[in-house]
């Protein structure tokens, strides 16, 4: 790097910070999964699996809470009927769009053949079983369309680009994740302005053509604990899911301050969020269809989370990023990911820094505020975890006043750094 960029950068303080904690309604399942042991019980569930026949489970690659639990107690409760269940990966073009890769997303988050006691079997191969009115081809994995019966099993929330009564939860899954890359990239072909329509059509469509019984769908709190969970048969999921959104808009987190100068991200990744950090959560979109959450001036991405291998997506909505995460990029893994959604502005690679210190310090110098001291700066570890964060002496007053925050470190304190310039902590 430039030695003139590293002078100017030099004399910009980093403002001194305090950690807070934000409350938000804490209220969980103590036993989600005794909870689905309970609602696959009831009609409309696994009274529809019969003797004998071959079970896809399509799980899916976010992080859902409680996932190896919730998948194992399905397949637990599919065997005792009777019947024979393989796992589907449910993914549209993650695990990089291969096969195996797709399997290795499962395997990190639990779901495996040992511990399920259920082979995966994992494709990329689609084919073709309708087109909607308006030409689009609807997709779905081969090996699913080869069973007898289809469960499905996702979290219900907000979508990150754009707004409908149903964005992100079952339907989705059917839709993008059972069409795997090829779905996907055809439910993205006209753009995010049209999703909200094109999800629930092609989904509705899907569970007509395919033998989809029911789906299990979860609701997390603001502290990414499962809060609910439902098993929904097919012909009420989109009335449900409806609801179910409703649910979840209302226990998301949030950055409880509206007007941010820096906002530091320590991680983004895909275990975290489809556009690696949430936009809900950091008010940054990657398109225009939705809207929402705090306005930040400036916003800073540290690293990228192991469990992304290298897709970087989300890195192009900062505007500053540090080397380290650079040097981690798979720049195909994450090209591919904006040529599936035709969303490429989040794949570009923001303006780059050698360190921590400096992308940060490069954040505060461009913020626009008169005083750097004045900053208004907030630092998160990721967008999922938001009990706890930093803010600078900016925002204290306005921390102190509000209700569902405590202060938990009076005295002010400043970020360490290593020789290489990297937060020690």
């Amino acid at each position: 790097m430039s030695d003139m960029i590293r002078d100017m950068l030099r004399p910009i303080p980093i403002p001194p910070v305090v950690r807070i904690k934000q409350k938000f309604d804490p209220s969980k399942l103590d036993d989600p999964v005794g909870a689905l042991r309970e609602e696959l019980k009831k009609p409309g569930a696994i009274d529809r699996i019969r003797p004998g026949q071959r079970v896809a489970v399509a799980v899916g690659s976010r992080g859902v809470a409680n996932i190896a639990g919730l998948t194992k107690a399905t397949i637990d409760a599919i065997k005792a009927a009777g019947a024979e269940p393989f796992i589907v990966p449910c993914m549209g073009s993650h695990g990089g769009a291969t096969a195996e890769g797709q399997a290795e997303v499962l395997r990190h988050l639990g779901v495996d053949e040992a511990s399920m006691g259920a082979p995966i079997e994992s494709s990329m191969e689609v084919v073709q079983i309708d087109r909607l009115a308006n030409g689009l081809p609807v997709y779905v994995d081969k090996i699913a369309s080869t069973a007898d019966a289809i469960v499905v099993i996702n979290r219900v929330k907000p979508h990150t680009a754009f707004r409908g009564p149903i964005e992100s939860g079952i339907m989705k899954m059917i839709a993008i994740g059972l069409g795997k890359q090829k779905g996907a990239e055809a439910c993205h072909q006209l753009g995010f302005k049209y999703m909200a329509e094109f999800v629930p059509e092609m989904a509705t469509l899907m569970m007509k053509k395919l033998p989809i019984v029911f789906g299990v769908a979860t609701v997390e709190n603001a502290y990414d604990e499962t809060c609910h969970v439902e098993v929904l048969p097919a012909e009420r999921v989109h009335e449900r899911e409806i609801e179910l959104q409703k649910m979840a808009k209302s226990r998301m987190p949030k950055l409880l301050f509206d007007q941010i100068d820096v906002l530091v991200i320590d991680y983004i990744g895909k275990n975290i969020s489809g556009d690696g950090m949430d936009p809900n959560v950091t008010g940054r979109y990657p398109t225009p269809y939705a809207s929402g959450g705090p306005d930040v001036n400036k916003m800073v991405v540290l690293d990228v989370t192991k469990e992304s291998k290298g897709n970087a997506n989300g890195v192009g909505t900062a505007d500053f990023t540090t080397r380290r995460l650079a040097d981690k990029m798979d720049f195909t893994a994450t090209y591919l990911n904006g040529l599936t959604s035709t969303v490429c502005a989040p794949t570009k690679l923001a303006t780059t820094l050698e360190s921590d210190e400096l992308a940060i310090k490069a954040a505060v110098k461009t913020c626009n505020v008169l005083d750097f001291a004045a900053c208004r700066l907030v630092r998160i570890k990721d967008t999922l975890h938001l009990g706890e964060i930093e803010i600078s002496e900016a925002l204290i007053e306005e921390a102190r006043n509000h209700p569902d925050i405590e202060i938990v470190s009076e005295a002010p304190y400043h970020w360490t750094f290593d020789s290489e310039g990297y937060l020690t902590k």
